[in-house]
């Protein structure tokens, strides 16, 4: 079995008792522990100058090798052209994105920075796996200075609609360097076609149909490669079995007692444009407004853990949620009773499941979102016998497979409210059928199976070194 190389942007706590335990850090470090190999990235740390070789710790089987990022590196590559360049663009959001060929060039810098350090600890039959938009140059970077080996990319946000993609200078470039590697996946069939699209009327590329569940042959720019969709998923089983732990866990019977037995409803996101969180609390307000009777009867959870708190538009939506929850509160509150709870910090895993067992309705409604896991995690910590309802928007990727849900348009404010209605008055029948239903999803679909479906397309890809 070949070695497994995992390039991610940051590299998970080395600590296993910190990393979290979903998400991208549980389908790398199993992945890693069955193959053996390397996990490489940045380290997390800004300082003067980038040290001349990667910081290595080996673990077991794996190795983690860290590089740390001199200021200007940080500036240009991650909150310049990855963050205020690529995250609005792949989003939908051009009006916030921001074009700088200086904040390219140290894109591409860091890019071939990493492919450097990274290629003399590669060995000849290594198979690398790289992770999301900061590093989508990588695979083209290594090929440069001579690597052959097979090279898969996993894209963790959206990807755009050619028309929207076309207003990025270098486009061409960009998708040029996804087509270096063997094997691209995205997570839903809506970013599979984007992409498919613009390599069939942009890049003038041939395009083959493998079959229901097998993606495309690509042929552009020289080179063939595989593009499927790989929706990623949960570790279901043992946050089922968190969920059941945490229900009885004192923060959890807080939180409960707090209620006084009213309804909670719970959102729980990264501060970010691209949430829908405005749109959210208006859903909210509009619920009070256009049905008084949950006045005293429902409480709103927003869980939102700031983020990039340094960068203008973030500091303007903390602001605007700000003036939002007070200017709700203050229309509707009671002497004993608050209707939005807005929380600006982080809480843990275990703690989130208890929280979210408790909750009626689980309100997950970005405005675009590659897939959304806290919309998975929301199901998998119901109690199966009095389960609550998940209210999804259909523009986060996980409205694909979660179908059972109450599927929404978030930018449509009272249908958001009419379906927090409907939920919070759902039958217990109709409940566990819809719970029922998406958690089959979860348990066929799950974080092992994402992992070895795209490690095996990898490994059984065209190999076009």
């Amino acid at each position: 079995m070949s070695r497994l190389v995992v390039v991610s942007n940051r590299v998970a706590p080395i600590d296993e008792g910190k990393q979290s335990a979903g998400g991208l850090a549980v389908a790398v470090l199993a992945a890693l522990k069955k193959t053996g190999g390397i996990w490489f990235g940045w380290s997390g740390d800004v300082v003067a100058a980038p040290p001349s070789a990667p910081s290595l710790t080996p673990v077991g089987r794996l190795t983690y090798a860290t590089l740390d990022l001199a200021k200007r590196d940080y500036e240009e590559y991650y909150n310049g052209y990855a963050n205020s360049t690529l995250w609005p663009l792949f989003h939908f959001r051009l009006g916030l994105t921001n074009f700088s060929r200086r904040n390219y060039a140290g894109y591409q810098r860091v890019n071939s920075l990493f492919a450097s350090k990274l290629a003399p600890l590669l060995e000849p039959d290594d198979m690398v796996w790289v992770h999301d938009y900061h590093l989508i140059p990588f695979a083209e970077q290594l090929r440069m200075i001579g690597m052959k080996h097979r090279m898969g990319f996993f894209l963790h946000t959206p990807f755009p609609a050619p028309e929207i993609l076309v207003a990025l200078p270098n486009h061409e470039d960009l998708v040029r360097a996804l087509c270096a590697y063997d094997v691209v996946g995205f997570h839903t069939l809506c970013d599979l076609r984007c992409f498919i699209n613009y390599i069939r009327f942009e890049a003038r590329g041939t395009v083959t149909d493998r079959g229901p569940g097998e993606g495309y042959y690509i042929k552009a720019f020289g080179r063939t490669l595989v593009a499927r969709s790989f929706p990623i998923s949960i570790d279901t089983e043992p946050l089922v079995a968190l969920a059941a732990q945490a229900a009885n866990t004192r923060q959890t019977e807080r939180l409960r007692d707090s209620l006084v037995g009213r309804d909670l409803i719970i959102g729980v996101d990264r501060l970010d444009y691209s949430k829908g969180l405005p749109q959210r609390f208006e859903s909210f307000h509009c619920l009070l407004e256009n049905y008084p009777a949950n006045r005293g009867h429902v409480s709103f959870l927003q869980i939102a853990p700031p983020s990039r708190s340094d960068v203008p538009e973030y500091i303007a939506i903390r602001k605007e949620l700000e003036t939002l929850s007070g200017h709700i509160n203050g229309r509707f509150a009671e002497f004993d009773w608050v209707p939005i709870r807005y929380l600006n910090k982080s809480f843990t895993r275990r703690s989130l499941a208890g929280f979210f067992r408790v909750s009626k309705v689980g309100l997950v409604t970005p405005l675009r979102d590659g897939m959304n896991l806290v919309a998975k995690e929301y199901v998998a910590c119901q109690d199966p016998e009095d389960p609550g309802v998940l209210v999804l928007s259909r523009f986060a990727g996980a409205a694909e497979e979660l179908d059972s849900a109450l599927i929404v348009n978030p930018y449509d404010i009272e249908s958001v409210a009419d379906a927090l209605q409907r939920a919070l008055t759902m039958p217990l029948e109709e409940r566990r059928q819809r719970h029922a239903d998406m958690m089959g999803v979860l348990r066929r679909n799950d974080i092992s199976v994402w992992r070895e479906n795209f490690v095996t397309a990898l490994t059984r890809a065209p190999y076009d070194s």
